[in-house]
Parts: structure tokens; sequence; C-alpha cells
């Protein structure tokens, strides 16, 4: 039997718990004003949902991009999943350029990447489509242009590919686009991957840190710092411009 969105639709909507479910639109901030305002919940925990992506892995892109514009949060979690996976096995460039274009687009939509679980869970392995990308640089820096902090998250995030592959450049040139973002899901972000940087290459946070501290969001400096000494956590805490 063919798989299709509408058969993953009715697996999902098996394992749906209505009380986790309304758990979940407070800890996703559904509410009037939140980052996640009006998005709708299955209540389906994150491992059996990768599960059910891992068993529809095949699943044709018109129908991922069905699935992918459902109002349900899990369905499209899944969506993106399974597009990740046939990203992951793809064997030849143009087969990834094809995926990637599309997980492109619906970051883009603004209605199926829209909450910081879906951007964490996919962007850091899309992005090693740019490694050795030439344009890689002004493709990110027009991403953080939009005006949507979740295109914006997916800048940031991307990044990881290259701090994975050795490279902290793009992640220090993005952190600090983003000093001033107003966000404080951008300021996690940003100092998630400073973090992240400093484990490969200490000094090059070091010296963002020398650079920026006095003047970082509190949010990015705590979240860039969290694996220091505890002494040199305090050094950069107590920074005066």
């Amino acid at each position: 039997m063919t798989t299709t969105a509408l058969s993953v639709q009715k697996q999902l909507r098996q394992k749906g718990n209505p009380k986790l479910a309304n758990a979940q639109l407070s800890f996703y901030q559904t509410q009037l004003g939140g980052y996640g305002e009006g998005d709708k919940f299955l209540g389906i925990r994150v491992p059996e949902s990768r599960k059910i992506a891992q068993q529809n892995s095949t699943l044709p892109i018109p129908q991922i991009l069905k699935l992918a514009a459902s109002k349900f949060h899990e369905e499209r979690f899944v969506a993106l999943v399974i597009l990740l996976l046939q990203f992951k096995k793809a064997t030849t460039k143009q087969e990834q350029k094809v995926l990637f274009d599309v997980y492109l687009k619906l970051v883009k939509s603004g209605k199926v990447v829209n909450n910081w679980d879906l951007v964490d869970a996919t962007a850091p392995i899309f992005g090693t489509y740019l490694i050795a990308d030439p344009k890689a640089d002004k493709f990110l820096l027009e991403l953080l242009k939009s005006k949507s902090m979740w295109v914006q998250r997916v800048a940031m995030l991307m990044t990881f590919a290259f701090i994975r592959d050795g490279d902290n450049r793009l992640t220090l040139i993005l952190a600090e686009k983003l000093l001033n973002h107003p966000h404080d899901l951008m300021h996690k972000a940003s100092g998630w991957m400073l973090r992240e940087a400093g484990k490969r290459n200490i000094r090059d946070l070091r010296e963002f840190l020398g650079n920026h501290s006095s003047n970082m969001p509190r949010t990015m400096l705590r979240y860039s710092i969290e694996k220091l000494p505890e002494r040199e956590r305090h050094k950069w805490m107590t920074t005066k411009p």
C-alpha cells in the first residue's frame, strides 16, 4: 500500500493524548502574543513522532508537502523529519538540492517551520548542504535579514554544520549580527552556537567574549559560557564596558 499524508496522519492521531496536548500548548507558548501563538497539538512525544517518521521515510515529496500543511504541530514535525531522513540518505548533490530547496520553501512559508523545536531538529543537518558552497556567507546573511524570527533561527542553526566541520567563522559572524536582536529565543540560539564553537576552538569563543561580553544580551552570554570554568564564567559575567 502506498504511503500518503493521510495514512501518516491516521497513525499520528491514534497516538494523540489530550492531556499532553493541553500541556504542550503552554510549553510552546501558543497563547495570544506568544511565539507559538495559535499552534495546535495532538499530544505526542518526540520519540514517538520520530518513530512514525522513520516508518514512513519514503513518503513522496508531494505527500510530505501535504503533511507539512497540517494545523497540528506533530504532523508538521513528522513531515520535516521525513524530509530530513531523505536528505541524509541522498547520494548525489542534485538529490540533496531538491530536498534542500523543499525545506527552504517550507521555512520561508512561515507556516511550517514555526517553532524552535522544528528549527533545531532540522536546520543543523540541512546546513551541511552549504559547507562547500562559496556563497554560503551571502546565503545565510540574507536569511538573517528576514523579518521572521524562525527564518533567522534557521540561519544561525545552519552554522552548526560548519562548526562540526571545524569552521567557526560563520557562527561568529552571525552571532555578532544578532547582538541587538530583541527576542530571547534568538539570544539562546546564538549563545548555544557560540558554546558549541568554543568546544571546538576555545580561542574563538574567548576572542568573541573579549570583544562583546560587556554588551551581549545576558541570556546569550550565559548560554555561551555555560561550559567554561566557574571562575572564568564569573569574569565574563562581570565584565564592564
